[in-house]
């Protein structure tokens, strides 16, 4: 399943050049990732139920053109891959115009949240893979 976001560019999120923080859109991607989770029904607690977490194990990031105050941006996020304990999902950032912004793949593995060591996927998870 593919979800999306829409964000408008705030003042905050500018830097020095005038344009968004390359900081700023792991932000935003994150925050698209917390929407894919509550849209495929596996919300924060629900992982917590589990006894498991997600954490971000490696990024790769292309920044592609800038982003300047004000601009609405659409984040999307969808899965592509995942491993025995680990899973990546792709995140693709576009403009109004639809010119692609920046795009990332986000490997990220579950754990045990008492042992804070990696378990294989939960099924629940695993499911949106196939």
């Amino acid at each position: 399943m593919k979800t999306s976001i829409q964000i408008e560019v705030r003042p905050t999120e500018i830097d020095v050049m005038g344009h968004v923080n390359n900081a700023k859109y792991l932000e935003y991607m994150e925050w698209s990732r917390e929407d894919w989770y509550n849209c495929t029904g596996l919300p924060f607690d629900v992982f917590t139920e589990m006894g498991v977490g997600t954490v971000t194990v490696n990024i790769n990031i292309n920044y592609r053109k800038e982003a300047k105050l004000g601009q609405k941006l659409t984040i999307s996020t969808e899965p592509i891959r995942k491993g025995r304990t680990s899973f990546v999902l792709k995140h693709e950032i576009y403009n109004e115009q639809n010119q692609l912004v920046a795009d990332a793949e986000v490997t990220c593995c579950t754990i045990d949240l008492k042992a804070r060591k990696s378990v294989p996927l939960p099924k629940e998870l695993a499911a949106h893979f196939d």
